[in-house]
């Protein structure tokens, strides 16, 4: 098995739009290690993180790792999850404004 520690996704979101953070490769499996939420902002804002097993549309309850959690102005928050993903899971994010970023690393196995 070949591990590769990377940078594995970064997005700027669309408001109150779910949107794939990453998605892991077919034949591959992942860590997510580090993920980065930044507010760069003058506003506080909230934000919403799933790791979803299926399609972006079909997001459960059960997949929300955040809901509506509050970032505060001009803040980051660096959060080391451990998500172990699957071939396929997405790492889906969601903000109420464009001013919330976020990014991601770790390590992919195949």
């Amino acid at each position: 098995m070949a591990k590769t520690y990377k940078r594995l996704g970064a997005t700027v979101v669309t408001a109150n739009t779910n949107t794939a953070l990453y998605t892991v490769a077919a034949s591959t499996s992942a860590i997510v290690s580090e993920l980065t939420v930044c507010n760069i902002g003058s506003s506080q804002r909230t934000f919403r993180i799933a790791h979803v097993d299926g399609a972006i549309g079909s997001v459960a309850n059960a997949d929300y790792k955040f809901y509506d959690a509050v970032i505060d102005a001009n803040t980051s928050l660096m959060l080391n999850p451990g998500y172990t993903m699957a071939a396929t899971h997405t790492l889906l994010v969601r903000a109420n404004h464009a001013e919330v970023v976020f990014s991601c690393s770790g390590v992919e196995i195949t």
